[in-house]
Parts: structure tokens; sequence; C-alpha cells
């Protein structure tokens, strides 16, 4: 006896699930890798990014100072997770570092922080521009590595 699986008109159609050694498996392995290494090199220069800015916090705000050695060892540890083990958590994490890491500079920029209100409205720094660019290329790059691990996984 066979079976034939129905589906509603409500659901979206899926393309047939690529079998492990198919090409088109090999493709979204070669994709993922790509995001894998995009990700990685982003977290690595938003680490680079705060490294550089570290002595200035702590002759200015050492609590920022401290913050910023939170975010490069999240950095860190997160370019170790994203190239070795890769899975979805781990690109979420990226994004969600990425995104926190912008909050922090729209708080520092709009309404400052305890002892730092010397950057309010400094918008056009190189530096803090750098930073923008890479934390959104990050979050993008994440988030689309997210999305094709789940549709890999399906």
């Amino acid at each position: 006896m066979t079976t034939t699986a129905t589906r509603s008109p409500d659901e979206p159609m899926q393309p047939p699930a690529a079998h492990p050694g198919s090409t088109a498996a090999r493709l979204i392995d070669q994709h993922l890798l790509t995001r894998r290494i995009t990700v990685a090199l982003s977290l690595a220069v938003i680490g680079a990014i705060h490294i550089l800015d570290l002595p200035s916090k702590f002759a200015e705000t050492p609590y920022l100072a401290f913050a910023y050695i939170g975010i490069i060892i999240a950095v860190a540890v997160l370019i170790e997770r994203v190239l070795v083990v890769g899975s979805r958590i781990d690109f979420l994490g990226a994004a969600a570092l990425s995104a926190a890491v912008i909050v922090g500079f729209v708080i520092n920029r709009t309404v400052g922080m305890p002892m730092a209100m010397g950057d309010i409205g400094n918008w056009l720094e190189p530096l803090g521009l750098l930073s923008l660019v890479v934390e959104f290329f990050a979050i993008w790059q994440a988030l689309v590595a997210a999305l094709v691990y789940h549709r890999r996984a399906r």
C-alpha cells in the first residue's frame, strides 16, 4: 500500500531536501562556509576596533573599558564557535553581539552614559562609523547564515 502526502493550498511549496553528497548539498555547504568566514572576519574587525579604542577608554571611563574587554572576549569565543562548530545558534550569537554593540553605540551617542557624556552627538567619528558598518554587515551575514543553516537542517 502506498500513501501520498498532500499539502494544503496554504502551505508554501518547498524544494525537495538535498541528499547528502548531492550537488545541492555541496552548494549549500559551500555557501555556509563562505558565510562562516565572512562572519568570523567581521567579528575579528569588531574586536580589533574595540582593541584600538581600549586605551582611551581606560583613561576616560574605566567601566566602558571593561565592557570593551567583554566585547573582545565574546568576539574571540564567537569566532572560534563560528569557524569550528558553525551552528545556527553560533550565527545568532554573532548577530546578537553585533546588535548589542550597535545599541551601546547609539545610547552613547544619543543620551550618553555615566561619566561619558562627551560623545553625545559625535556620530561622525571614523572608528565609530567603521564599527557601525562592520556590525551591520556582521548581522546581515550571520542572519543569512542562520537562515541557510535552518533550511539545510530541514
